[in-house]
């Protein structure tokens, strides 16, 4: 597991003074891959939230090699790179050890990002891509996304009197990139800092592609006070709507089981998307929602070989 005391002694490759929003979960995240990393390392970022207010022209928040690629090619963009170096390496005109990360958003991963990633993972790139899902596009409008959970009120699946947020449930593309054949896919949350540094510093010293997907709270989409982001991401874990897990080389591990579950109502009443399902009339949307929560976990815990509650 990750030491706090080592990681305290690193440098901070990426700075302060970024134009993210109050409470915002994505620069914690791109915090915590410059402490768990070992060797230099190039980052590519998709157009998205971390983009955009990190890489103000003058200004970069990325004291590293930095690539802004389109919305749609982060992966792409930073397999090319990564190509570009073996083949300096195998003639011998470089020998430094670097790694290479790619980040992008659910929007950018999930859905117009898929294609790309699909292809890299496939290739067998050296190279770690991290999505921070905030579950919908949220610097273009907060739309719904295939990250986007069910329920939920977004500019594109409004709640009014014929709507009452979105009518599908999330697409699981970790188990996507599972399915890949990819040897280290992981789950994280910002909220438990030891758990996704300990995930990045493998998926970093995996010798092939690696895949992580973070939950990114984001305070304005979901509409909740900034200063309660790491608790947000503590309830989406302790709920089970956001299971913390490894997969390595196909081996599912659970890397973290809340002592009791809590109800997903605790969960979604905290956010300002959910309101309308705490309406009268709407008590069967929460009932579905923890009905699929309970599924995929039950599920999970299957793939851990990890034995499944009796229900009661």
């Amino acid at each position: 597991m990750a030491s706090l005391k080592e990681l305290s002694k690193k440098p901070a490759l990426f700075t302060g003074g970024h134009r993210a929003c109050t409470g915002c979960s994505a620069p914690i995240v791109a915090r915590m891959l410059f402490m768990a990393a070992d060797t230099p390392l190039v980052v590519g970022s998709a157009t998205g939230c971390l983009e955009v207010t990190t890489t103000l022209f003058p200004y970069t928040s990325w004291d590293t090699p930095f690539l802004h690629s389109a919305f749609e090619n982060s992966a792409a963009s930073i397999s090319g790179v990564e190509a570009a170096y073996r083949s300096l390496k195998k003639q011998g005109k470089y020998d430094k050890d670097v790694r290479f990360v790619a980040f992008g958003g659910d929007g950018g991963t999930y859905d117009i990002g898929l294609q790309s990633l699909s292809g890299a993972m496939e290739r067998g790139h050296r190279m770690l891509y991290i999505c921070y899902n905030n579950e919908a596009y949220m610097n273009t409008g907060i739309q719904r996304s295939s990250a986007t959970m069910f329920g939920a009120d977004t500019t594109t699946t409004p709640v009014g009197r014929e709507g009452r947020g979105k009518k599908q449930f999330e697409k699981d593309l970790t188990a996507i990139l599972v399915a890949h054949g990819v040897p280290y896919v992981a789950q994280g949350s910002p909220s438990y800092w030891n758990d996704l540094i300990t995930k990045m510093q493998k998926a970093l010293n995996t010798d092939g592609p690696s895949f992580i997907n973070v939950l990114a709270p984001c305070r304005l989409g979901w509409a909740f006070p900034p200063e309660d982001t790491i608790e947000m991401g503590r309830l989406a874990a302790n709920t089970c709507a956001w299971p913390l897990y490894e997969v390595v080389d196909g081996q599912y591990k659970i890397t973290y089981k809340p002592r009791e579950k809590q109800p997903v109502s605790e969960y979604l009443k905290k956010q300002t998307k959910y309101r309308h399902m705490f309406r009268p009339g709407n008590e069967a949307m929460i009932e579905a929602y923890q009905a699929h929560v309970d599924e995929k976990w039950e599920r999970l815990l299957k793939l851990a070989g990890e034995p499944v509650p009796d229900k009661a």
